[in-house]
């Protein structure tokens, strides 16, 4: 079983991930598991860019391979915001909740048909040689009027997918997963992998 440092302390993104992975040859072990993990400043101009940096100084620190994903909502009518900046879109230390207050409050007033976003993750396997790998996921959809559900974190509530009539945090675990950006993004990971 291979040992890889998922750099997260999101246990969302976590608990995801390691399903996706399934029973794959990939144990992944938690930021948790080493107390002393510096922060990194995420400042990358793109998802790419934050992805490599996280992965590369993690894995650097522990001494194992190490995955890193950067990942946010692209909304069309806002000129691809909140982008980059989508966990922390209403401010540093903001709620879910208060990013999607923001979005939504951005959005107002604009018809569903104009309402186009996507999803996108940029996912990054660094090995402790130095080499690294990039995988990315699209999830394409619109922003709702009003959140819908409870499932999920993050802009869930607010995300239809392209032809589904219901939000991402409507949907059970498994469907997001075979359909997110992060489910298409590690599921290319796992066939690496394999």
């Amino acid at each position: 079983m291979r040992r890889i440092l998922f750099a997260s302390r999101n246990e969302g993104k976590i608990r995801e991930a390691q399903a996706i992975l399934g029973s794959s040859n990939v144990k992944l072990v938690s930021i948790r598991d080493f107390p002393d993990m510096p922060e990194v400043v995420e400042d990358g101009k793109n998802f790419f860019e934050n992805a490599l940096k996280k992965a590369k100084t993690l894995s650097e620190f522990s001494g194992i391979p190490t995955i890193a994903d950067d990942s946010g909502l692209e909304v069309d009518c806002l000129d691809g915001r909140p982008g980059v900046h989508s966990a922390r879109y209403a401010g540093t230390n903001a709620t879910d909740g208060d990013n999607i207050e923001r979005l939504l409050e951005e959005m107002k007033g604009i018809p569903q048909e104009n309402r186009k976003a996507a999803f996108k993750c940029v996912l990054v396997l660094y090995e402790t040689d130095g080499s690294y790998h990039h995988f990315e996921g699209l999830f394409e959809g619109s922003i709702a009027e009003a959140p819908s559900g409870t499932g999920g974190f993050g802009y869930d509530p607010v995300f239809l997918p392209a032809g589904e009539n219901k939000t991402v945090a409507e949907m059970d675990p498994e469907t997001k997963n075979s359909i997110s950006h992060r489910g298409r993004a590690f599921d290319k990971l796992k066939k690496y992998l394999k």
